[in-house]
């Protein structure tokens, strides 16, 4: 099935948004996890601008692909690794592709999997069902080269492949560049007792796409230059959640040999709250179709297993599904998924004994949460907006840093006998020689690392600066590094990156300072409780205070403790 756009061209077409600086006097806008996401797609301008002829034709176990030469880096866009999901498949496990005898031309971008979006203040549904496709970056001579496959941001509810080009990558970290696109909203994530059964038994079928995808790289990838046996799985944002999911799930087990998640952290959902909200939020349809008189009955039927709520399901049409939820702002309450199911995700989540045990990276900015909560309308209603804006970056910023790295490191410490690297970007950060204004070193501040050519990133900050190039140049040095055989290394940098241990909990610190690259290890911990002890002493007026805590750091992924502690309204 296929929604037509109502744009021409490509993501950031139909993604950008208005990045407007969260400073005092700016009005901005609310943010959502897809503000960085949407920054960093790519226009189809500048993809047409690197074309420059026809790739080699390479196999696939389903037949051959040919795609195009942007400037010496091979791009193959769409390759379908699973059938499209729709009919009996639209809450199913992926299956194989139909295989094919012509050769596919795979030489434009794909369509994006279907995902809301707005437009003039409306929001709307966009994109296809088709959507089980990765595209993959390489070089002609490419060799038995370290494969990193990426899994997009969005909330897993919007987003694409697009999110980061691989053309930079390949080139500067010497790798094959794997980036895929899977089932996004409720067509990735539903819980609903009448959707699982013997045959079925998870909802968590975008992971399921996922191991599928990663089954195709090691099945495929040799032919495009890549070592099946030295694959890196990572991803940004939800992608980075994504990643750490993968780590506690067996559906996983020898499917990557190591693993990068930027700005991820643990988060999971059990099935019966997932299972309740989802029933909440779908009961208006069903009142609408008249199968039940008021949104109450209406969510008791959907939790119901039964045959007539399975057929009502698969019955809706795909758009009234995808557009129920409003993107979730990084709450999971907002959006329930990555539920713990005994099947892909054991019952006690991370707390749990098994693991997949790979070397791991973890990379997150000093001032994550600038993105999502100083872009809040409320801000503009407190007596001090300069100085509540100063409050949500300063402390949601630390809760969601030592979220992405720290508090999850220190949880598999226990049981984890490869390396953890933890990395910390303070560039653009209010103590950097570099401040970005109104963003700090925000969600996203590595993108423009290691995609410098090709990032709309340009409306926050000129990243061609020395320091920053300087910098990132570092930064891929590790990384190369660390695809490579799993240990990062930079000749540059001149810094030896230990892996964190509970006696030695010490992380990459990068900056820059006169143009040149500041890398240090130092220990950033810091706990939650700190966090919050800091904050009832700041001496931000009293209603202000209440005012973020209650209704902008609240119910995010981070702020369990905070919420127990000022006895914040639970958002399930």
């Amino acid at each position: 099935m296929r929604i037509k756009r109502f744009l021409s061209g490509t993501l950031s077409a139909l993604l950008a948004l208005s990045m407007v600086g969260c400073s005092s006097s700016g009005s901005g806008t609310a943010s959502s996890e897809t503000s960085s996401q949407a920054s960093s797609a790519v226009s189809s301008e500048t993809t047409e601008e690197a074309k420059t002829a026809q790739s080699s034709v390479r196999d696939t176990q389903y037949g051959q692909v040919q795609g195009v030469d942007q400037d010496g880096v091979e791009v193959y866009y769409g390759i379908p690794y699973g059938k499209e999901p729709v009919g009996d498949l639209r809450w199913k496990a992926p299956q194989d592709p139909d295989k094919w005898e012509d050769v596919k031309d795979v030489s434009t971008q794909e369509e994006i999997a279907m995902q809301t979006t707005t437009k003039d203040g409306e929001t709307i549904v966009t994109g296809t069902t088709d959507s089980l496709n990765l595209d993959v970056y390489t070089t002609e001579k490419a060799e038995k080269l370290p494969v990193l496959v990426y899994v997009h941001g969005g909330n897993n509810q919007t987003g694409s492949s697009f999110e980061i080009p691989g053309n930079d990558m390949v080139k500067t970290d010497d790798c094959v560049y794997v980036s895929v696109n899977y089932r996004l909203g409720l067509l990735g994530f539903n819980s609903l007792p009448a959707l699982i059964d013997d045959d079925n038994p998870t909802g968590n079928f975008a992971m399921l796409d996922l191991a599928k995808s990663l089954q195709w790289v090691k099945d495929n990838i040799e032919n495009f230059g890549g070592d099946p046996e030295n694959v890196t799985v990572s991803g940004f944002s939800a992608g980075g959640r994504d990643v750490m999911a993968m780590l506690i799930s067996p559906t996983f087990k020898d499917l990557f040999s190591k693993a990068i998640a930027f700005s991820g952290g643990m988060t999971i959902s059990t099935q019966e709250q997932a299972s309740q909200k989802i029933a909440d939020t779908m009961a208006p349809l069903v009142v609408e179709d008249k199968k039940a008189k008021t949104e109450e009955e209406a969510a008791a039927w959907l939790l119901e297993d039964t045959d007539e709520v399975r057929d009502y399901l698969y019955g809706l049409d795909a758009d009234r599904v995808i557009n129920l939820f409003p993107n979730a702002g990084i709450r999971m309450a907002k959006f329930p998924h990555l539920y713990v199911d005994d099947i892909v995700l054991p019952m006690d989540g991370f707390d749990g004994e098994f693991v997949n045990d790979v070397p791991l990276m973890m990379v997150t900015g000093s001032e994550e949460f600038s993105m999502f909560g100083c872009f809040d309308p409320l801000l503009d209603e407190t007596k001090d907006k300069e100085k509540s804006v100063e409050f949500v970056n300063v402390y949601g910023g630390d809760f969601y840093r030592i979220f992405n790295t720290q508090l999850s490191a220190q949880k598999m410490d226990g049981k984890y006998t490869s390396n953890i690297y933890l990395a910390q970007i303070n560039y653009g950060d209010r103590n950097s020689a570099y401040p970005i204004e109104g963003y700090g070193s925000f969600h996203g501040i590595f993108v423009p690392a290691i995609s410098p050519s090709q990032n709309n990133y340009s409306s926050v900050y000129d990243f061609s600066q020395a320091g920053y190039t300087d910098m990132a140049k570092d930064f891929n040095q590790y990384l190369a590094s660390f695809l490579k055989d799993g240990k990062p290394v930079s000749a540059d940098a001149g810094v030896d990156w230990t892996p964190f241990t509970a006696s030695s909990p010490e992380t990459l610190v990068l900056d820059a300072k006169e143009d040149k690259a500041v890398v240090k290890m130092e220990d950033v911990s810091t706990t939650n409780a700190e966090i919050i002890e800091r904050m009832d002493a700041d001496p931000l007026d009293a209603q202000d205070k209440q005012t973020i805590i209650q209704n902008i750091l609240n119910g995010r992924w981070f702020s369990a403790d905070l919420d127990e502690y000022y006895s914040n309204e639970s958002l399930w």
